[in-house]
């Protein structure tokens, strides 16, 4: 079985479920911009996250709550105009959805409207449970969130391994169990131990992505930036990183400031 499945020509909710059962892993990793969106679907990658998490990485915030619905639909529709293969979700911001269905609805239209995208995610289980099937009707592809949901940060003040108690855990399955039964086309568990996702992976019907939650589950997403080395400071124990990019650009641009100092750049070669 080749590793990067670059044969299909475009991923969809029926390819990522074709993937799980015959037990080829997904890969998914967030983009927030064309030209790493372009490196990313050229590479194989399956899923694109265009992820909240752009407050963090591209607009320097400390949380995901600043960000609202028409900066992601700005990030969603730069990436759609790059990739001509992977599946492309984009998550609702905070605020867009909670506790009012009506709303989360009018929300998902606008982002699949405006910006061409495939999907879209939500954070949470049985309390939001009237926005999914609103969403739903409409014929939105929704995939849900559980475990660590950044958006509920201030709830929980403090970024640490989630369902660990045996109560939460609970819930934590009984809302997966809940996001199949209604009709989120997959999941994303973040950092909760790697023995509770693996119930829910085999519990479930639908692929499974972690993040922070273990190899049983049906795929993997990181966030870019991270796994490339553009961000230095985050280090969680579930990262891996595959780069060293900061260092490699900060070296780039250090050599150019050199060179352009010294009147080495540009050469009589490169002017006209």
């Amino acid at each position: 079985m080749s590793v990067h499945r670059k044969d299909i020509k475009l991923i969809t909710t029926h390819q990522l479920q074709a993937m799980k059962e015959r037990g080829e892993k997904i890969s998914m990793l967030t983009a927030y911009d064309f030209s790493m969106a372009s490196i990313l679907d050229g590479a194989g990658i399956d899923v694109l996250l265009v992820g909240d998490s752009a407050s963090n990485v591209m607009a320097g915030h400390t949380t995901t709550l600043p960000i609202t619905l028409d900066q992601m639909i700005y990030h969603a529709s730069s990436v759609i105009r790059a990739v001509k293969r992977a599946f492309v979700v984009v998550d609702l911001p905070f605020g867009s959805y909670q506790g009012n269905s009506s709303e989360a609805l009018r929300s998902a239209i606008r982002i699949m409207k405006e910006s061409g995208a495939h999907g879209i995610k939500l954070e949470g289980g049985s309390e939001i449970k009237d926005s999914v099937i609103r969403i739903l009707s409409a014929g939105v592809p929704v995939m849900g969130h559980l475990g660590l949901t950044p958006q509920s940060i201030y709830k929980f003040g403090t970024y640490t391994v989630r369902a660990k108690e045996e109560q939460e855990a609970k819930k934590l399955l009984e809302d997966a169990l809940l996001l199949e039964e209604i009709g989120c086309f997959a999941l994303v568990l973040e950092k909760i131990p790697s023995e509770l996702a693996r119930q829910v992976a085999e519990g479930l019907r639908i692929p499974v992505i972690g993040i922070g939650a273990g190899p049983a589950v049906d795929g993997q997403v990181l966030v870019t930036h991270d796994l490339l080395g553009i961000t230095k400071e985050f280090k969680p124990r579930f990262l891996r990183r595959y780069a060293d990019l900061n260092d490699t650009m900060t070296k780039a641009v250090s050599e150019y400031i050199t060179d352009v100092k010294s009147r080495d750049f540009p050469s009589l070669e490169e002017a006209y």
